[in-house]
């Protein structure tokens, strides 16, 4: 067997017995077939299991050097040499080999970029307004477009859920008024979890649903205009959009509500384990990263408030 016919069985294990998500399948590939190309030029030939076994942590090193000189950073480098472990480990159990470029191996240190999220104005405001804007994909219903889009981004606040989850639920799942159903929300790698969800955001998704009388329960949640299930650029030029015209940041994106969403829980007093559990981080130290954006809060207020901070 070859390292491209390897790979290729690779990436198939990934999709059937892990469960890995389509982006996952699509950056484990890319990084593998980097370390691939790499190994052709530096072994003088295309490898094989043997040259894959063969590998000593020195070569890996290499590999790493001439990433970085190519201009990946820490965290690319870091993520590429996790594929390329599980690829090797991969290896090791289903064709024996010895994976001792890995042994002890230690990648890049990533250092982990701070949640930006928006201030508790910006944030309550976009699940208000998010349905004045007005752009020619919206031209032909604009009450329908303006209520899903309220619905939507009520939802990301809301319940801090990723773009890709709110849209991926069905009508059956929707949180509506009179109940005290949570909702169930299964997130990456097939992770199932329970998020409360505020009257608020039950009575925008109400309204929207009167938008779509007769639809199936396993009917998408949210369409597009053509009648299909909404695509997340969509959704990402509507908050664009908007946050041109309301003067918000850069950094205001779907994404940006989910980060909003716990770093407002936070600064309430919720305990980080609780928010993890609602954002459905599978390590606490990825949620301990909003612990830095209330630090910062604090500390701008502190100078903002304190007589001598000048």
């Amino acid at each position: 067997m070859n390292a491209v016919e390897a790979r290729a069985e690779f990436l198939q294990w990934l999709g059937a017995e892990r469960r890995a998500s389509p982006h996952t399948i699509e950056a484990y590939g890319r990084d593998v077939s980097d370390l691939l190309g790499f190994l052709t030029g530096h072994l003088g030939g295309e490898p094989d299991l043997a040259a894959l076994e063969a590998l000593r942590p020195v070569d890996l090193r290499g590999f790493l050097a001439a990433r970085a000189k190519s201009g990946a950073g820490n965290a690319t480098r870091a993520r590429q040499l996790a594929a390329i472990r599980s690829f090797l480990r991969f290896l090791a159990r289903r064709h024996g080999i010895a994976p001792l470029a890995i042994a002890g191996m230690r990648g890049p240190k990533r250092v982990q970029p701070v949640p930006r999220a928006l201030n508790k104005i910006d944030a309550r405001a976009i699940g208000v307004e998010i349905g004045m804007v007005r752009h020619t994909e919206r031209a032909e219903q604009p009450e329908f477009q303006s209520a899903r889009d309220v619905a939507l981004f009520t939802l990301l606040y809301g319940c801090g859920l990723r773009i890709s989850e709110a849209l991926g639920l069905s009508i059956g799942e929707a949180p509506l008024p009179g109940s005290d159903a949570a909702l169930r929300i299964t997130g990456k790698g097939g992770k199932e979890r329970v998020v409360p969800v505020l009257p608020v955001v039950r009575e925008a998704i109400a309204a929207w649903l009167t938008h779509r009388k007769g639809a199936e329960p396993d009917a998408p949640l949210f369409l597009g205009a053509r009648g299909k299930r909404l695509d997340p650029a969509v959704a990402q030029k509507t908050l664009r959009d908007y946050r041109r015209l309301a003067g918000l940041p850069e950094h205001a994106t779907p994404h940006a509500l989910r980060h909003s969403f716990a770093t407002h829980l936070l600064a309430g007093g919720a305990d980080l384990r609780a928010i993890q559990e609602l954002l459905g981080h599978a390590s606490l130290s990825t949620t301990q990263r909003y612990t830095a954006v209330d630090a910062e809060g604090l500390l701008a207020t502190w100078r903002m408030a304190h007589p001598r901070a000048d």
